[in-house]
């Protein structure tokens, strides 16, 4: 329902908890959406709208090379590992340890969870700090990410499934309810996907920013996991074939 208990451990909770400093370090990309870096330089604002953002696929196979910093703990190590595998389950896309390879993702504990959205060339920062970062869900929010997947509220028919309430929404952070033109790859708006952010995103008081219609008190933004269309858009995105193994979702009690 309306209640804020349990939205504590929201997507958008956990992400906004970890990125509060984002912004003061000038090593760090501009941070837009949230957790959405932005190349600087002249590059299209929104480059997954291009053709040459998604990541190569060979032997029908999508082969992502990534390094993950020796900051981390094993533990952690394990919990980015395991999120990337997450993907081999259910999609042609899989992750592999860089070695020659031009275009990977270089993950690091840098200030924040943050990613660019789509590849972008050369070793793209994956951040995922240890202060607040290393959770399965969020691991696999901006891995997505770097697949060319946005947000699920900035859906450009959000409208017909989301009320934005933008006079709750704490000021100068209004750019992250923006619209994008997103391609939906025939799949309907999900309130369970991982992309999905919590009630209470960049509320000024606690007042809720994002409000579901018709129905309120439908809960958003409490993805643990990916859902299974976050699962069928990768597979459509990327134009896996149909032998992908269908993902047996758990009947979940909420």
């Amino acid at each position: 329902g309306n209640n804020t208990e349990g939205d504590d451990f929201s997507i958008s909770t956990l992400l906004e908890k970890a990125n509060a400093n984002l912004g003061k370090n000038l090593d760090e990309p501009l941070v837009i959406f949230g957790d959405i870096a932005v190349p600087t330089g002249l590059q299209n604002a929104d480059p997954c709208t291009a053709r040459g953002c998604l990541w190569p696929k060979n032997n029908g196979r999508v082969v992502v090379p990534y390094r993950i910093s020796d900051q981390y703990s094993r533990r952690e190590r394990d919990v980015i590992e395991q999120g990337l595998r997450s993907f081999e389950a259910a999609t042609c896309v899989s992750f592999r340890p860089q070695s020659r390879e031009r275009d990977f993702l270089d993950i690091q504990s840098r200030d924040g969870c943050y990613s660019f959205v789509g590849r972008r060339g050369g070793g793209q920062i994956v951040s995922l700090s240890r202060q607040g970062c290393v959770f399965h869900q969020i691991v696999q929010h901006e891995v997505l990410h770097a697949l060319g997947f946005d947000h699920e509220q900035t859906r450009s028919d959000r409208d017909q499934h989301v009320r934005i309430l933008l006079e709750n929404v704490i000021p100068g952070m209004e750019h992250n309810f923006r619209k994008i033109n997103t391609r939906n790859l025939d799949t309907p708006y999900d309130y369970n996907s991982v992309m999905h952010y919590g009630r209470f995103a960049f509320s000024r008081d606690r007042e809720p920013t994002i409000v579901p219609i018709p129905d309120e008190n439908v809960a958003i933004g409490r993805a643990t996991e990916m859902s299974a269309n976050d699962i069928l858009r990768v597979n459509r995105l990327y134009t896996c074939s149909s032998n992908v193994p269908i993902p047996v979702q758990r009947n979940k009690l909420f």
